[in-house]
């Protein structure tokens, strides 16, 4: 190699060496010098005032809110085995800030999910207008439901930053063409996954995104990555049931989804299934979910625990003959379920009993009843090392009581806000496939895979807000923002009547 070669790949060498401490300088000069932050000053008043809201709830309710799944997470931390409905990943999160002792280290932990998960919508937002890209961030940053729902002892704050962790990577061009930045990916998409299992189609989803961009190789580096976890805890749920599966379960939710609309005189099921059968008419029937939990269930009554593997088989031949006999009458159900997404008001469903959950209460609310609720009290002790339960602390409860009755995204915005970038394709024209598809169809998916799978439940909602604001914030003016960072990589001046 000449001498002036091997100089210039000294040169690069040691460029690229230096590029990591640059950053960090770069940062700390951000962090210093006040003025670059006027630019950001809407955003930061923003992220300022989402924070004093989460103090309010920390202060206002000590040291956290309770729900229903709470014990099972709980329990699976002292008990590690993979549980029958949920899969582990929210207890290994518990474990990890177990050494805390403390719920409220959990609910301070998930505060801090949700202000990351704003920082990042803005973040990857910048192709758009600065107020663009703040106003994406409003509903997870502000609102009330969304800081509720984060002060709850439920998976679903984790499982909100996961996916919107690996969406921003996904998008983002230097690190998406990255290995490391498909790893990544990868990593976060399966732990997502085995927070919630409505995280499975999203590994596909992104997968796909990289083969619509002609990058084969990085999306079997990206399956590849997701797939050795999520098969590793198939490995470990299959010693400990004998059964294959990440939980075990999924015929039982099916079964309940079908039974707002299964007519057992249409199907003419066989006589081993015609045990599940709910003689009432389908307009008389409680909610879905009440045939997995209510004790007159069909599938409650059998004998054995509800998720044995001989009940989620039979549950499942149920569900799967439900809907090829009554297709269509399965369609409707399931449009009908998203439909309750964009209603104006938040009429209760299922049940007041779950809608409470969803509401800062006014009086102090002891720990859920379901489990088996004596052993899970005894572990939340000995992770709480001391006696459970919600303080409500005035007047800080008031406070957000009065904030939460006033400050929400109404059903209509929302679906106003997923409208935003198919209109705007439509309007531009445009044949290639742009970066707010993958957000976008994130966010339809986990919008309609509850509906379709199990039921609707407003918290299965909060998750899918970000990735829609996102994806509305990327499909606005993306060219002339793309064009202008075009020029200032390869060194082209930028047209003085271009704003970004």
């Amino acid at each position: 190699m000449p001498e002036r070669q091997r100089e210039d790949v000294r040169v690069m060498a040691e460029t690229r060496a230096d590029e990591p401490a640059k950053a960090a300088r770069g940062s700390l000069a951000w962090v210093r010098d006040p003025s670059r932050w006027k630019p950001h000053g809407w955003f930061l008043a923003v992220l300022a005032l989402g924070t004093a809201l989460r103090a309010l709830a920390m202060l206002g309710y000590r040291p956290a809110l309770w729900f229903p799944d709470s014990y099972t997470y709980i329990v699976t931390v002292f008990k590690p085995r993979p549980d029958l409905v949920r899969p582990a990943g929210y207890s290994m999160f518990l474990k990890l800030l177990e050494p805390f002792h403390g719920f409220g280290m959990v609910a301070v932990a998930q505060h801090l999910l949700g202000l990351a998960t704003g920082v990042l919508i803005y973040r990857v937002a910048r192709r758009a207008p600065r107020w663009v890209a703040t106003l994406a961030t409003v509903p997870v940053l502000l609102d009330a439901y969304q800081i509720e729902l984060e002060h709850l002892l439920v998976s679903d704050t984790l499982f909100m930053f996961l996916v919107v962790a690996a969406v921003a990577l996904c998008v983002s061009e230097r690190r998406a063409r990255a290995a490391g930045g498909v790893v990544a990916i990868g990593l976060l998409l399966a732990a997502a996954t085995l927070t919630r299992t409505v995280g499975q189609p999203l590994i596909v989803l992104l997968a796909a995104w990289y083969v619509l961009r002609g990058r084969l190789r990085l999306a079997g580096l990206l399956l590849a990555t997701a797939l050795v976890p999520i098969i590793a805890y198939g490995a470990w749920f299959y010693a400990t049931y004998q059964r294959v599966g990440l939980v075990g379960a999924n015929g039982v939710f099916l079964y309940a989804r079908t039974m707002s609309f299964a007519d057992c005189a249409r199907m003419d099921p066989p006589p081993d299934l015609r045990v599940l059968c709910d003689p009432r008419p389908p307009e008389r029937r409680p909610p879905s979910q009440e045939y997995i939990w209510a004790k007159d269930s069909p599938l409650v009554l059998l004998p054995g625990i509800t998720f044995t593997k001989e009940t989620d088989d039979l549950a499942g031949r149920f569900a799967t003959l439900a809907i090829a006999r009554q297709p269509l009458d399965y369609a409707a159900s399931v449009l009908s379920e998203l439909g309750r997404t964009f209603t104006w008001g938040r009429p209760v469903y299922p049940d007041p009993e779950i809608y409470a959950y969803y509401q800062f209460p006014v009086t102090e609310p002891g720990p859920p009843g379901r489990y088996p609720a004596q052993v899970g009290a005894d572990y939340a002790k000995l992770y709480e090392r001391g006696a459970i339960g919600t303080e409500i602390v005035e007047p800080y409860a008031g406070w957000l009581r009065a904030y939460q009755s006033m400050v929400r995204l109404p059903g209509p915005v929302f679906l106003g806000v997923l409208l935003v970038p198919p209109v705007a394709a439509v309007i531009r024209r445009r044949r290639r496939p742009a970066p707010w598809l993958v957000p976008w169809s994130a966010a339809v998916v986990l919008l309609v895979t509850p509906a379709a799978a199990a039921e609707f439940d407003y918290r299965y909602v909060l998750p899918a807000v970000p990735l829609a604001c996102l994806a509305a914030a990327l499909s606005i003016r993306p060219d002339v923002r793309r064009q202008c960072e075009s020029k200032k990589e390869f060194g082209d001046d930028i047209p003085r009547n271009v704003q970004l």
